[in-house]
């Protein structure tokens, strides 16, 4: 797996920072804007970038304000909206967008909202359904241990969190502040539920989802795909909640598979 070439060759690239703005972008073409899930860096995407920046598309993460909106904001349609904003001032005109976790449940509800700038949307072990998996769990929060377990839990193989990864997930949950801005965003999660919104919601849709996935179980992607009434569903074996992570190649191909059918 070569998640650790690719991330070191990310680390040598900067961020653009422009307006309000700060984000990662390479290639060109249609863009495909990346949503990054609650504690999930920039450089998760690693592979994806890289594989679709070659392949004619126009890859863009822009960095979340997950920790920087004021409490009162820090919420799932508060997120929504700047992804609306952020698309604008980068005058996309439509977009492809992929999110993972929290980053999908922002896709989702942003594609409730502007659906008309969305040419498709890509869901992996998103939120928006099920969310007592979300912002919990944390009382033992000084217990490096403890954090290092829920972490490995993430992934069908524990290795893949690395110590780099424990490392931000204990500093975060340590942090006072994000602690809090993280339950808040928890507690939005659950009142933002879509169940209601997704029959309403005809954009075409690619669910990429791990078969083991603890955070969001494979029965959520199944209800995904029963409710949204275009959209297609991919499983990943032995893969936990960040499947662009644990393998990278199969969710290139199938997510590549899938935009070449459809003409995107």
């Amino acid at each position: 797996m070569p998640l650790i070439e690719l991330t070191d060759y990310y680390m040598t690239r900067t961020l653009k920072k422009e307006g309000d703005y700060s984000y990662f972008e390479i290639g060109e073409g249609t863009p495909i804007i990346v949503l990054h899930g609650l504690m999930g860096g920039l450089s998760n995407f690693d592979s994806v970038s890289k594989y679709f920046s070659d392949n004619g598309y126009k890859i863009v993460i822009p960095e979340l304000p997950i920790y920087s909106m004021s409490l009162l904001k820090t919420n799932v349609k508060s997120f929504a909206n700047y992804l609306s904003d952020f698309i604008e001032f980068k005058g996309f005109s439509e977009v492809i967008l992929l999110g993972n976790s929290l980053g999908g449940h922002i896709g989702l509800y942003h594609t409730k909202m502007y659906s008309e700038k969305v040419k498709a949307l890509v869901i992996t072990g998103s939120s928006g359904l099920y969310e007592s998996a979300m912002g919990g769990g944390y009382t033992k929060r000084s217990d490096y241990e403890v954090i290092k377990k829920k972490a490995q839990d993430v992934f069908y193989d524990p290795a893949v969190a690395t110590k780099e990864i424990v490392d931000d997930v204990y500093a975060t949950v340590n942090d006072r502040v994000k602690l809090v801005k993280t339950l808040a965003i928890a507690k939005s999660a659950i009142r933002h539920n879509m169940a209601k919104d997704l029959p309403n919601m005809h954009t075409p849709t690619c669910i990429i989802w791990g078969r083991n996935d603890n955070v969001t179980p494979p029965n959520v992607a199944k209800e995904f795909h029963d409710l949204l009434p275009d959209s297609d569903l991919f499983w990943i074996d032995k893969c936990g909640h960040a499947a662009m992570m644990e393998h990278p190649d199969e969710f290139n191909r199938i997510l590549h598979g899938w935009l070449t059918e459809r003409g995107f």
